[in-house]
């Protein structure tokens, strides 16, 4: 039944239809000799087309094709055409497109190795408002080696297993948001590119696992995989998972950029014995992510929590991850930081301009703050109170090329994580399906029929080498700049047009703080002076 609901269905429509015309029209042919001709004519072109199809099944580098035979094909039809059709393109970018197609087309040139590189200069208006450049040197350094390009996390304090991360990473997508095949692609390259997995707070999966590529696992408020019966946290099976080799970092999830506040349900009618069995959750049962940790309420019972998981984890880097909200709700951290002496290891910024696979419109569009303006406040909160060098900082949102990422270490970043990148490089074509469970690439759809279309081996390499050349490409900025190392990079570096007339730095545009500032009572700069004035480490309230 399985098979000939498949046939059935429209995607398959090159496949089923030649096979009974073509049987069709040869029947007819034996059987009416004066229309024996045309009939197999006919025979042989439903013969070809049915060849077609055949080899798009079969063949593994495109998982569009795999799963649309003979019809995917106008897609990479229109592609060629593209040169001419380059107007509408960055037309239709500026109508609120989720994703630049430009940004989207060099992602799929790194990842299939294909050249990277284009004709005729920027397609971008110089003179535009918002228009963002690298400064350049007379004098360029040589290209930094590939193994110089990663950042140590950890090794300090209570932190016994120092991790040395890669500058890319990718960042945290659930195994039920992703195919398991997708999962394993991931996985697989990031073994070895020699980079990290994010699990998101899904769990982790046994597809996380196959490959063996270093894995941070992401704790979110519902305790996935470390929960007991009645969804608290469970301090047992957390440390019977962490302490694996294969995860490197442990990272408590307390928002999410494109959902910040919000907590989410996976309906009973969609939990799998699979995914019970990863989350921990019972079967016919709603999985419930609330919008709040049950297992702290301050901001000191969160930094307890966070070296509560260090010490379950056998001293892994521990830390958290946030989209930036009330500006004295992380200044009350800070406060936490210095009244109990706990400094997680690291932090992740996250963007409210992340992704997601389903979110209400409202949280996507106006909830949460973008992550360069999050990730300079906390940098700068961190270096006012005078703990920026026991930290690492990570930055999460829309970072898909080495601009990307050099615009936010230059804010302030460590490292970037990445996740549509790393979607686009295992086949996604941002058909935006994702939530419907009827992804046309099957990169996050449950449905094996689909998933098929994505053949792990193939979107592992290509995985890799998105990692690898914009790895790369980073640099080649970082040289270009006269620069030895991405540290080096200042916001001095980066220039913005903010009128017809007028373009000034990241320094001009962002506010900085100086060492121990806020601490000295020093800046009277309202983001930064009234956060900390309204902030408390006994509280994420507003102090009175």
């Amino acid at each position: 039944m399985r098979a000939i609901h498949l046939a059935l269905e429209t995607r398959y429509a090159f496949l089923t239809w030649p096979l009974v015309i073509g049987l069709v029209c040869l029947v007819l042919a034996v059987i009416a000799p004066d229309w024996r001709w045309p009939l197999f004519a006919g025979f042989v072109l439903c013969a070809a087309v049915l060849a077609l199809a055949l080899h798009d099944l079969t063949q593994t580098r495109h998982a569009i094709l795999r799963n649309y035979p003979v019809a995917a094909h106008l897609r990479f039809i229109l592609e060629t055409i593209r040169p001419e059709m380059r107007q509408y393109f960055f037309e239709a970018d500026k109508d609120g497109t989720p994703f630049p197609r430009d940004k989207r087309a060099i992602i799929y040139q790194r990842a299939k190795k294909d050249l990277d590189k284009r004709p005729f200069g920027t397609q971008y208006d110089v003179y535009a408002n918002q228009y963002e450049w690298l400064h350049h040197s007379l004098a360029p350094k040589p290209v930094a080696a590939e193994d110089t390009m990663r950042v140590v996390i950890g090794g300090t304090g209570p932190c016994t297993q120092p991790y040395s991360a890669s500058m890319l990473n990718i960042s945290a997508m659930s195994f039920g948001a992703l195919s398991a095949n997708a999962v394993l692609a991931m996985n697989k390259g990031a073994k070895k590119g020699g980079f990290f997995h994010d699990t998101g707070e899904g769990g982790v999966s046994p597809y996380h696992r196959t490959h063996g590529g270093d894995l941070v696992w992401e704790i979110g408020s519902g305790y996935f995989g470390c929960r007991d019966a009645a969804g608290n946290f469970d301090p047992v099976k957390f440390a019977d998972m962490a302490r694996d080799p294969q995860i490197k970092m442990v990272e408590l999830k307390l928002s999410q950029g494109a959902k910040p506040g919000h907590g989410g349900v996976l309906p009973a009618a969609k939990i799998t014995p699979e995914i019970a069995a990863i989350r921990g959750v019972p079967m016919g049962e709603d999985c419930v992510s609330p919008a709040a940790h049950a297992s702290f309420s301050t901001p000191v019972g969160l930094l307890q929590f966070v070296a509560r998981m260090r010490e379950l984890s056998g001293g892994k880097p521990a830390g958290f991850k946030l989209c930036i909200g009330h500006p004295w709700e992380f200044m009350a951290i800070c406060k936490a930081m210095l009244e109990t002496g706990i400094t997680p290891d690291f932090i992740v910024v996250d963007g409210k301009e992340g992704g997601t696979g389903a979110a209400p419109l409202e949280f996507m569009d106006h909830v949460g703050m973008p992550m360069r303006e999050g990730l300079n406040f906390v940098h700068n909160a961190l270096i006012g109170v005078g703990l920026r060098d026991r930290i690492r900082i990570g930055a999460s949102g829309k970072i898909a090329s080495a601009f990307d990422m050099a615009r936010v270490m230059a804010l302030g970043a460590d490292w970037c994580n990445a996740a549509r990148g790393f979607m686009f490089a295992v086949g996604c074509i941002q058909a935006q399906a994702c939530h419907t469970g009827h992804c046309p690439t099957g990169v996050t759809s449950a449905d094996p029929a689909r998933q098929r279309g994505l053949v792990v081996a193939d979107k592992a390499e290509r995985v890799y080498n998105f990692h690898k050349h914009t790895v790369h490409a980073l640099g080649e900025l970082i040289a270009a700049a006269g620069l030895d190392r991405a540290s080096d990079i200042s916001p001095h570096h980066f220039l913005r047009r903010v009128g017809a007339e007028k373009v000034v730095s990241y320094a001009e545009s962002y506010e900085r703080l100086k060492p121990g500032q806020l601490l000295a009572g020093g800046t009277t700069t309202p983001l930064f002076h009234d956060a900390w004035r309204l902030s408390q480490a006994a509280s994420f309230d507003k102090a009175a």
